[in-house]
């Protein structure tokens, strides 16, 4: 049974690809990070079945895709290499810290949710969901930021590239009241073996409570189901009852819980 590592997304697809393929949920960040990845990783079981995935984006932050707890045991970063923050599955997550010999704690404990049956707002909240153009990134942008702030993350980068790209390839959508004004965002990520997630759903304070997100997260997750994703997925932060309750009411669904963890002193130097 052995870790194998690579800088080559091409090689990982091909060594993992049966993994990936039958659990894209579960898979959804390694799939989606894994052709911008610093590093990809699979774990081969002496018959050569992979049991386990992760890939690694700037700034050393892997995230780990389905993953047997004893892979997770196992996994040995490069020496100097070893992360100062971890993301994925609970039971996996866990094992992979508790090996370390590292000090950790938890920053953020999520669910992985997969829609089912669609359930639109009803009453549906005033105005109608479009998908963003050109003119709207600077709000976007703004919009991001905020976003950022409210999860705990560096609300000072630059989001326009980011946003630029979902708004282009069409994956960004508003919720705007009738008179036009925009107030609720939702984009989805590409799709990959099947799956999208949606994420950056974001109201402003003051437009807040009014189901514009309800309003804005069905449309694209409508429109990511009509475009042919047989998956659409997106996470919840456990500590927001409210979104977790008004995603489950649109009909999404749990699927497994994930947990991040930051480690708080450096690798040892052995393991």
């Amino acid at each position: 049974m052995t870790w194998h590592f690579t800088e080559d997304a091409r090689a990982f697809r091909t060594a993992a690809a049966d993994h990936l393929a039958a659990e894209p949920a579960r898979n959804t960040a390694v799939l989606t990070l894994m052709d911008q990845a610093d590093r990809l990783g699979w774990w081969a079981e002496p018959d050569g079945r992979v049991t386990g995935v992760f890939a690694e984006s700037p700034p050393r932050v892997p995230s780990f895709g389905a993953m047997t707890v004893d892979a997770a045991r196992a996994l040995a970063f490069p020496a100097g290499a070893e992360p100062t923050e971890l993301r994925g599955e609970t039971a996996a997550v866990e094992a992979y810290a508790e090996a370390s010999g590292r000090p950790w704690t938890p920053t953020v404990r999520m669910r992985l949710f997969r829609l089912g049956e669609l359930t639109p707002p009803d009453p549906a909240p005033e105005g109608r969901a479009r998908v963003a153009d050109g003119v709207d990134i600077p709000l976007v942008a703004a919009w991001a930021r905020g976003f950022a702030r409210d999860i705990g993350e560096d609300p000072e980068q630059d989001f326009t590239g980011p946003v630029t790209e979902r708004i282009s390839e069409g994956r960004l959508w508003l919720w705007e009241t009738p008179d036009g004004r925009p107030v609720s965002m939702a984009a989805v990520s590409r799709t990959i073996e099947g799956q999208a997630r949606v994420h950056l759903v974001y109201t402003p304070p003051a437009d807040r409570g009014r189901g514009h997100a309800a309003g804005v997260t069905a449309a694209v997750s409508r429109a990511a189901q009509d475009a042919g994703t047989d998956q659409v997925l997106l996470f919840t932060d456990l500590a927001n009852p409210t979104s977790n309750a008004l995603y489950q009411r649109l009909g999404y669904r749990p699927v497994t819980d994930h947990l991040g963890v930051e480690f708080t002193e450096p690798a040892p130097a052995s393991r």
